[in-house]
């Protein structure tokens, strides 16, 4: 397989007015460009739509959920899911959020054998069940977060999560999109001054 994207990024200055202005705003924050944001802009009512719901689901202020939980279901469904995008950026801002080096590695591979919490645990059972068997979930499925002291809001957001980013996930795979290089070294060492 090429490591090309098939569908070539726009140029930045070829885009919309409040793509643009997002775009450059992500880019002063970050220190770079994420090619999802370029990808995605080659069809702006669909970026604007895709951000929207990004944004709706991921910057919630009032959810059972931390940032660093959200990261950890998009890098473990993600990797169900084979996306390298969405894995490697994904897993760098999950070990910036939780400030743990080995984290995403280790949910990419096998949750259950991760350094996380009994709490975080059982969100990612139900995650991955969304995931891969979504038409299986039961009470005892909810009955299981509830005893960790997730709501049925926070199973909703994890639900929700799981299955945009299953939308992103295969995106990213189809049209080749490739992680960015900056992502892979972020939350992995020290930054030097």
């Amino acid at each position: 397989m090429s490591h090309t994207p098939r569908y070539p990024l726009p140029d930045l200055n070829s885009l919309p007015d409040d793509i643009k202005a997002k775009v450059l705003e992500v880019q002063e924050k970050a220190g770079f460009v994420p090619n999802v944001f370029l990808a995605l802009a080659r069809r702006p009512a669909e970026w604007r739509a895709f951000f929207a719901y990004h944004d709706a689901l991921m910057l919630k202020d009032d959810s059972g959920l931390s940032k660093g939980d959200r990261e950890m279901i998009v890098t473990t469904t993600s990797a169900a899911n084979h996306c390298l995008y969405c894995v490697v950026a994904h897993g760098a801002i999950l070990r910036i959020y939780e400030k743990k080096p080995l984290v995403a590695d280790q949910v990419a591979v096998n949750h259950r054998k991760a350094d996380i919490t009994p709490r975080q645990r059982a969100m990612l059972d139900f995650a991955m069940k969304v995931c891969l068997a979504s038409h299986e979930i039961e009470d005892a499925d909810f009955a299981a977060l509830h005893a960790h002291g997730f709501t049925d809001e926070d199973a909703w957001d994890i639900a929700a999560i799981t299955a945009f980013f299953g939308l992103s996930n295969r995106m990213a795979s189809f049209s080749g999109m490739m992680p960015n290089p900056e992502f892979y070294l972020m939350g992995r060492v020290a930054k030097t001054k």
